[in-house]
């Protein structure tokens, strides 16, 4: 069931701007208007990515696809782009984290470099990269941030083909974890980025694993589908975790793909977002008054 939230402009904007300014400081007149205007399925529905792949959304979450994501990600000063293929994120206002769904039509990935990822070096190279991406969000006006470190080294499960790792930002509004996973398919590879603060990794976890449970590649697009003569991504595992590097990353776009993933802000305003609608539509008293679009 597709559900669009028409919330009151005025009363949003009175629900946000009482928050403190850290929270408050992250949404613009553009974003109020973006979030308000964005459509979710509520779970347990069947969340498409495109025409690649779908995800089991769980009870307790929603889902908004290609064109909803757009908007969250622009309004929450985040980078995108028409790879952008959907968001989840919990109904609770007490689960502040949020997982967003990119497509990489990169070619087949081979993971023989499985044994092979250097998690001090990779550190070296995704700090390096992150003053690509500082540069980039200074054009647009926004807030830079530095990676930390790792909260998780990066690991690969041959059995699920999901190559897996998570780092710590911090920026000015204080620290926020990407928990990065990378699904292998035929033709490239889905990016299922986690955002959440560092002292919620513990109980998101189960919920993100729980997700990612769901998700399956439509028949033909699958990792074990890859037929002699698909096409070939121009790197393996080590460049997917880097973002790029020297002149494979300026020769693919690996690069300039690596300024969008990393993704920051919204959790404070998230729980505010959150209860409001929660007050508005009654979740949690009785899900059944909503009525679909």
């Amino acid at each position: 069931m597709v559900l669009s939230f028409r919330l009151p402009l005025l009363a949003l904007l009175l629900a946000i701007f009482a928050l403190p300014s850290t929270c408050s400081a992250q949404l613009d007149s553009t974003g109020v208007n973006l979030m308000r205007s964005i459509e979710w399925q509520k779970g347990p529905a069947t969340g498409r990515l495109g025409d690649l792949a779908e995800v089991q959304v769980p009870a307790g979450m929603v889902f908004t696809g290609r064109e909803g994501t757009k908007k969250w990600m622009e309004a929450t000063h985040n980078l995108t782009s028409d790879d952008d293929l959907g968001v989840v994120t919990a109904t609770s206002e007490d689960e502040k984290w949020w997982v967003i769904f990119t497509n990489n039509d990169v070619g087949h990935v081979k993971d023989d470099e499985k044994d092979k990822l250097d998690a001090d070096a990779l550190m070296k190279t995704l700090q390096g990269n992150n003053k690509e991406s500082n540069r980039e969000r200074q054009k647009r006006g926004w807030s830079t941030f530095e990676i930390v470190g790792w909260e998780r080294p990066p690991f690969y499960d041959a059995q699920t083909n999901n190559l897996t790792w998570a780092v710590r930002l911090r920026g000015s509004r204080g620290e926020s974890v990407n928990y990065s996973v990378r699904i292998l398919g035929r033709e490239g590879y889905m990016s299922a980025d986690l955002v959440l603060r560092p002292d919620e990794l513990a109980a998101s976890i189960p919920a993100f694993e729980k997700l990612l449970a769901g998700y399956t590649y439509t028949q033909g697009h699958r990792y074990a589908e890859y037929r002699k003569g698909d096409k070939l991504a121009a790197y393996g595992l080590t460049a997917l975790v880097a973002g790029g590097a020297g002149a494979v990353a300026m020769k693919t776009g690996l690069l300039a793909k690596f300024w969008k993933l990393i993704v920051v802000g919204a959790l404070g305003l998230l729980a505010a977002v959150k209860r409001f609608i929660k007050t508005i539509l009654g979740w949690g008293k009785n899900e059944e008054t909503i009525q679909s679009s």
